[in-house]
């Protein structure tokens, strides 16, 4: 006996009655993410030297542009490292304050939002 072959049935989506919804697409624009500036601050302990190699060692800076940062916060009380954002900053922070530890220095580095 012959065995019959049968083509599987194909689903026809179902007719749209005029009720149906169509959702569009909203294009969403991120915003990008918040910067903060890492500050170091000044005191009078601190030797100006380890304050240069710190910006040297840990913010990538140069012996002239370490030796800048370090001057205005010896005048002005503090002075921006470098602008990152809010996980890398907190990264730089610790990383300061752990080698000022590590050395004996009271130097204090700070994450401020830029606003």
């Amino acid at each position: 006996m012959p065995t019959k072959k049968t083509t599987p049935k194909i689903q026809q989506p179902d007719r749209d009655d005029g009720g149906s919804v169509v959702l569009e697409r909203l294009t969403q624009r991120t915003k990008p993410p918040q910067m903060f500036q890492v500050l170091m601050l000044n005191d009078d302990f601190t030797p100006m030297e380890f304050v240069v190699v710190v910006l040297q060692e840990f913010f990538s800076k140069d012996r002239e542009q370490a030796t800048q940062i370090m001057l205005q916060i010896h005048l002005d009380g503090k002075g921006v490292c470098g602008v990152y954002s809010k996980d890398i900053a907190a990264t730089k922070v610790d990383q300061v304050l752990d080698a000022a530890r590590k050395a004996g220095h009271p130097l204090q580095c700070v994450a401020e939002p830029i606003e």
